[in-house]
Formats: C-alpha cells, sequence, structure tokens
C-alpha cells in the first residue's frame, strides 16, 4: 500500500508541482533538472530514514520506531528544498514474511516515468540507499536475522546535581526552534543523570551524522593498535604514512595526491576540492551514488596539510584507506567490544561504509563512546584497542584551523580549547541536527545529546557544557 499525507491527490499532482513555482516559459533546462533532481534526492532521503530509522529500533530491540515518529522527528526540518518534497511524496514499507517480520525495503515514489527510490535492509543490519532508478526486484540481500533480545541494564540516576540544566535543555533554552530527544551527563565513578522525549530511551537508535566521523577515526586507531601498519605508522605522535593505496594514487610518481597521508585526512586538510563543504555530499547520502564514485576521485588545489576544508570526502578516504582490515575486522567488532550494541555501521550500495554520516547509535552507546575516550582507549574489561597516546594525538590542533568559529579541529574530533569556562582539554564528537558528544578528561564528565533540530536551528553546546560543569563539583 502506498502511504501519503494526501491520500486523495494523486502522484500525477504532486509530480506537477516540482517546477509549479516558475513559469514554463522562465525555466532554463538546468532548473528543470535541478528540480527533478531534488525530487529524486527528496525521495531517497525518504526513503533511507525511514528504513534506517524503524529497522535499526527493531534490530536493537529497543521498542518500535513508529512510521509517525520519523515522520515526526527525522523528516520534520530538514535541509531545503528537500523538506517541503518529501512531506509530499507517497512512501511504502515491504516487510518479509513470516516470524518478526523485519523490514525489507522502504520505496518512495517520485516521478510517474521512473521507479521509486529503494532504500533496503542489509542481512547485518542497516539501510542501504539504492541509486536512483534501482527496482526492488534488484535487491539481492537476504533476510536479517531476528532481533536480539534486549537486555536492560538501566543504571539508576542520581537525579539533583544537573536535573535543572537537564530540563532547560529538553525544553529548548539552548536554543531557539531546537528538539532535543535525549541529554545524558555522566560524571565521576557512578555520577549519571539523563533525560528523554516521549518515544525514545536510552536504547533507541538515532543518526549520528557528523559524529560518525569521530567513529570513523577511532577505527583508524583501533586499526593501527592491532598493528595494521601497512598504512599507518606512527611517528613521533602524529601519523604519517606511505602513498594511500587509492584509486591508484600509489601507482606513479606523477599523481600529487600520493603526497596525502592518513593524518591529513583525519585533520580535513586533505587539500582536495569537492563541490560542497561541510556534511553536504547530496549524491552519496540521498542519491545512491556510491563512496568510490563521489568521495575519492576529487583532485588537488592545495599542498596537502595546508588548509582546512571540513568535508565528508577526507573521512571517506580514510576509511576506505582501512577498507582492506574489513574483511577479518569489520566495525562491528569494535562495537561490540565498546559495548556499543545498538550502534550499526551502513554502506553505500556497493557496501563501502558511509562512516561520514550514516552510522546509527543510542545514546547509551554514544556515552559508551565518550568512556572509551575518558579512559584513554582502554575498555571496561582492561583491554586496550586505542594505542597509547591516541587521545593527546586527535586533540592536538597540530594541522590547519577552521577559519571561522570557535571551535578548533584536531584529528577527527572538534576542540572547545577557546571557550571561556570550559577546560581547555574539553574535545567534543559533533553531528548534524544537534548530535554531541562532549569529553572533558579533567572533570572525568561525558556529555550525550542528542536532537532533531530543524536546519538553521542550532543548540549551544558550549553554554550547554558550561552549565553542566557549573552544577558538578569540581
Amino acid at each position: 500500500m502506498i502511504r501519503t499525507p494526501f491520500a486523495a491527490a494523486p502522484i500525477i499532482v504532486c509530480v506537477a508541482l516540482a517546477t509549479a513555482g516558475l513559469p514554463v516559459a522562465a525555466q532554463s533546462e538546468q532548473e528543470v533538472f535541478g528540480a527533478r533532481y531534488d525530487r529524486a534526492l527528496a525521495a531517497g532521503y525518504k526513503a533511507l530514514m525511514l528504513c534506517g530509522a524503524i529497522a535499526s529500533a527493531e534490530r536493537s530491540g529497543a521498542g518500535e520506531r513508529s512510521e509517525a515518529s520519523v515522520l515526526a522527528y527525522e523528516l520534520q526540518g530538514i535541509q531545503k528544498p528537500l523538506d517541503a518534497i518529501a512531506e509530499t511524496l507517497p512512501y511504502a514499507i515491504t516487510r518479509w514474511p513470516g516470524g518478526t517480520r523485519p523490514i525489507r525495503h522502504v520505496a518512495v515514489e517520485w516521478a510517474p516515468d521512473m521507479p521509486p527510490r529503494i532504500a533496503f535492509q542489509r542481512a547485518r543490519g542497516g539501510c542501504s540507499l539504492g541509486p536512483i532508478g534501482m527496482t526492488e526486484d534488484a535487491i539481492e540481500e537476504p533476510a536479517p536475522s531476528a532481533p536480539r533480545e534486549k537486555i536492560v541494564h538501566w543504571h539508576t540516576p542520581r537525579p539533583g546535581k544537573v536535573t535543572a540544566v537537564l530540563e532547560a535543555a529538553m525544553s529548548g533554552a539552548y536554543g531557539k526552534g531546537t528538539r532535543t530527544t535525549a541529554v545524558s551527563v555522566n560524571w565521576g565513578k557512578d555520577g549519571w543523570d539523563w533525560r528523554f522525549a516521549d518515544g525514545f530511551s536510552p536504547f533507541t537508535p538515532q543518526r549520528t551524522w557528523s559524529v560518525a566521523k569521530s567513529i570513523a577515526a577511532t577505527l583508524v586507531g583501533v586499526t593501527e593498535h592491532r598493528g595494521a601498519n601497512a598504512i599507518v605508522t606512527r611517528t613521533h605522535g602524529a601519523i604519517t604514512a606511505p602513498p594511500l593505496p587509492i584509486l591508484g594514487w600509489d601507482r606513479g610518481e606523477g599523481d600529487p595526491r600520493r603526497a596525502i597521508a592518513m593524518d591529513h585526512l583525519l585533520r580535513m586538510a586533505s587539500g582536495r576540492y569537492s563541490d560542497t563543504p561541510g556534511n553536504r555530499t547530496d549524491a552519496l547520502y540521498f542519491g545512491g551514488a556510491s563512496v568510490e564514485e563521489s568521495a575519492l576521485h576529487w583532485p588537488l588545489v592545495h599542498e596537502p596539510g595546508s588548509v582546512f576544508r571540513y568535508a565528508n570526502n577526507d573521512t571517506l578516504t580514510a576509511v576506505k584507506a582501512i577498507a582492506y582490515s574489513f574483511d577479518e575486522h569489520p566495525p562491528e567488532e569494535f562495537f561490540a567490544k565498546a559495548g556499543m550494541s545498538d550502534t550499526v555501521a551502513e554502506t553505500d550500495f556497493h557496501g563501502d561504509y558511509v562512516l561520514s554520516s550514516q552510522v546509527w547509535a543510542s545514546t547509551m552507546d554514544l556515552i559508551r563512546f565518550g568512556q572509551l575516550y575518558l579512559n584513554d582507549g582502554v575498555l571496561s574489561s582492561g583491554e586496550r584497542v586505542l594505542p597509547e597516546g591516541w587521545v593527546t594525538y586527535v586533540t592536538t590542533p597540530s594541522g590547519p584551523q577552521p577559519g571561522t568559529g570557535t571551535f578548533g579541529y584536531g584529528a577527527g574530533f572538534w576542540l572547545l580549547t577557546k571557550e571561556a569556562g570550559v577546560p581547555a582539554d574539553t574535545f567534543a564528537a559533533i553531528g548534524n541536527r544537534g548530535q554531541y558528544v562532549v569529553i572533558v578528561p579533567s572533570r572525568e564528565v561525558v556529555i550525550v545529546r542528542r536532537g532533531e533540530d530543524p536546519a538553521g536551528s542550532g543548540f549551544d553546546i558550549a553554554a550547554f557544557t558550561r552549565d553542566v560543569l557549573a552544577h558538578l563539583p569540581k
């Protein structure tokens, strides 16, 4: 069954609205193509978010994420012009027969002369977005395994110290129009308090967006700690490397990209061009293009290591450089060791990890991620999974720095070293729509904030961090 919020309107009317804003005579060929492409992107966005949110919640055993919940959170307040388009597009969810009936795929209609956009669940968990034009009969994935029975170990919060700050965050006090779904503060050995929006819990997975970049940097560290230094070697606390064996960069002396080292990639300093800065990689994220074709081919425009440019392509390239290790040590191996049982890293249509953004993780998992860094890369079991000195490495601003804003950048993590009232060792994983994992080693504090903030709004994480710390014992 096709679902649409405007059931009385036939699909052809929705398509006709795509270019209704301009008289036909005023529309250039590029405007017509652009409007059509925006519809395809909006449909891809909707298909992937519905598939990822519902499938990840079912996989984790955290409880059902309803379609209404996803439409109200993940699919509200998204970037323009996709927001208005996505709201009108009809969709259908297809499940596997029998048993627990996990999601097989989500299809979203967008044009009468093209197949719907398809996002499908992988057998190992997570959803992938098919390329524009893919049909559902092209899905070759078998049914995913049955959801795990959730064994819930609730840590008893100790309310009082930061209660007022958490409740202020939930009420929107740290940014006009922001929508907080979860806040958690851990301090010392056993201090812990949290709050959640209706329908969310410590175990509800949400998309991490660019918090995934910090997870990707961590996987680089995990790879290095295993001694897999054919690509990554450590020299005097920094990462250097031979030419990265990607797309033939290492095949000849003539390719200047041979000078790009892993350190440059983790510090957003490869010097490569990209068509969009920041976290906009629409062709990959919503268009169904692959990591290889959308992120790895860009040429140099600056000497590697000389200019900071925050772009998904550097993180995607760093992950591709260690992809040789994933057959034996996939990301889920690390997640399991770290206790991040609700976390799943999704892939593109060809199976390459989109670890710049496309990771789903619960608040509890991000707490454990922050604790790993608070413990200098040592798990609660006592096993070291990150190299000694790794935390110092990722928090050292040895590369070029952002030209705007007050946050600095290390290697895969943001630095809050310039913020008044915040300890100088504070660093954070930060993602779109208000995802934050703030780590304050000198105060033994981990702060996690999850949100679905509308485009154009912003949660003031520095002010929130200051207020949290002011309420905790020094």
